[in-house]
């Protein structure tokens, strides 16, 4: 089983090695015995089948709503392990103790496709993973890139929209992309990144992941900190060139590499680490730490280890698992209260609504959802409701011995207030360009997968996009500028080769459908 590379191809078969005869009889869903004639409904009155019945109503609603962001993707199960002692910047159990394990689940994708899209596409990917503490469920919502787009949450639906399909012409469009970024600089670090080296991973596995916000953590004293969380991969950073994405042709590339790299027992892993910085180095800084479009400047932190995450086990049902699994950057674990941008607000009502859309109110208690612990007053609903609290009380306060509130002694008395900038600042961008790119190389390839971007928009979109460069860094613009007036002067590619159909010459009506090449 473990031998083979492909291990995909030959899951069907592993199935049948595993289990010499057939699993059982069966069923309806309501579990009659299925008899061999009703396999069939010809010659037969259909609608006195209730097996006919209950198949083809079930597959008239077996489909639930696409994620409207990371649609497609896939799910493995695993692990994380305490690595270093953390106890005196933070109090959550899934952090304490060297040595400790707490399970996990995590769910990798990509940004913009619909499901049965390609994973072959530059723009983000993400790794939303779930630690099922003894505190509650941990949630961190990660992208491949350790900057965000912008810091409005209203910026949302705009933003999400001008990066999926034309509703005209239903194909991605990147005069649609371009135009609101342009409209939005605050997006070009975010837009910099995907156009860089770093936009296009080979894989899921060879990334890393951040969950992009500032965190407030506490420790068990009720000292506050303010840290960045890092998941850095083991399997080291590659990347994958537009040329060679073409070459590889497969849409599934990326699920289909995590799938068997795991099953062959090679099981990916990522290092946690956290950069750190105390009260007093947030008040001497000359940059907003809680602005998730920008990096933090190299000297005004320290970068502290926590421990390592682990997938070891593929999904045995990936709608079961990842379609049904709901993360929110909302759930968090004593010891971490979490960030404070407005951004991190919106999303945290964000999450949990569209979640009831897709899955209903009761999200939560699907099995891939569920807490090791919970004790609730909400009632009722789409199900799955479990035993729904049973007979107990179900409004609080009550005066039966319903769930009480606990009092946390170390919980912070204080909470910052972030007022954010609404001016567009470029040298995050400029930044990155000149210092965080080290090579003429990697300079030169973000020009030329610019240049192949904007070749097909207006002209005039052109003009604003080379002028956003320009401001952004003169060399910048410059060289947009003169690769685009190359990439005009070239003839466009010849049309692909087809097989063309021949008819036959033939008095036969039918025979005409035939053909030769």
């Amino acid at each position: 089983k473990r031998c083979h590379k492909q291990v995909w191809a030959k899951h069907i078969f592993i199935f049948f090695t595993l289990f010499q005869k057939p699993i059982g009889i069966l069923t309806t869903s309501a579990g009659k015995l299925v008899e061999l004639r009703e396999t069939t409904t010809l010659n037969s009155d259909s609608f006195s089948n209730q097996y006919f019945v209950d198949s083809l109503s079930h597959s008239d609603a077996e489909r639930i709503p696409e994620r409207v962001v990371h649609a497609k993707g896939i799910g493995a199960h695993g692990y994380f392990e305490v690595t270093h002692d953390v106890s005196k910047y933070t109090k959550a159990d899934v952090f304490n103790g060297v040595g400790k394990k707490t399970p996990v689940f995590g769910r990798f994708s990509v940004a913009a496709q619909n499901l049965g899209g390609t994973d072959l596409v530059r723009e983000q990917k993400g790794l939303a993973i779930k630690f099922y503490t003894r505190e509650g469920n941990l949630d961190f919502l990660c992208i491949h890139i350790p900057v965000f787009f912008f810091k409005d949450p209203l910026e949302f639906g705009p933003f999400i929209r001008s990066a999926k399909r034309n509703p005209r012409t239903t194909l991605f469009d990147t005069t649609m992309r371009w135009d609101f970024v342009t409209k939005r600089p605050d997006n070009l670090h975010g837009q910099l990144w995907i156009v860089s080296d770093f936009g296009f991973p080979n894989g899921y596995r060879k990334m890393n992941q951040f969950p992009i916000h500032t965190y407030e953590i506490n420790n068990k004293h009720g000292e506050k900190f303010y840290v960045r969380f890092n998941f850095i991969s083991n399997q080291g950073i590659e990347f994958l060139s537009d040329e060679i994405a073409r070459e590889i042709g497969d849409i599934d590339y990326f699920n289909r590499d995590l799938y068997n790299a795991i099953e062959n027992g090679d099981y990916p892993s990522w290092n946690l680490e956290m950069d750190l910085m105390t009260m007093d180095g947030i008040k001497k800084l000359d940059y907003d730490p809680f602005d998730v479009t920008r990096l933090w400047k190299k000297g005004t932190y320290k970068t502290v280890q926590i421990g390592r995450v682990t997938f070891n086990r593929n999904s045995d049902n990936q709608f079961r698992d990842q379609e049904l699994s709901a993360f929110n950057p909302g759930h968090l674990v004593p010891g971490i209260p979490g960030p404070m941008d407005n951004l991190f607000r919106g999303r945290r009502f964000a999450y949990r609504d569209t979640h009831t859309h897709r899955l209903g109110v009761n999200h939560n208690r699907v099995e891939i959802n569920k807490p090791l612990y919970w004790k609730v007053y909400d009632r009722d609903g789409v199900p799955p409701v479990r035993e729904n609290m049973k007979d107990a009380p179900n409004y609080y306060p009550n005066s039966f011995n319903g769930p009480v509130p606990y009092v946390d002694p170390s919980r912070p008395k204080e909470r910052l207030v972030i007022y954010e900038s609404n001016a567009v600042d470029l040298d995050p961008a400029a930044e990155f360009y000149n210092d965080f790119l080290q090579t003429e190389d990697q300079r030169e390839r973000l020009v030329n997968t610019t240049v192949r971007s904007i070749l097909p928009i207006p002209p005039e979109l052109q003009r604003r996009v080379i002028r956003l460069y320009t401001l952004t860094d003169e060399d910048l613009g410059t060289r947009v500028a003169e690769g685009l007036k190359r990439a005009l002067r070239m003839p466009p590619p010849p049309p692909p080769r087809v097989i063309r159909l021949n008819p036959r010459k033939t008095n036969d009506h039918h025979q005409r459908h035939y053909y030769s090449t």
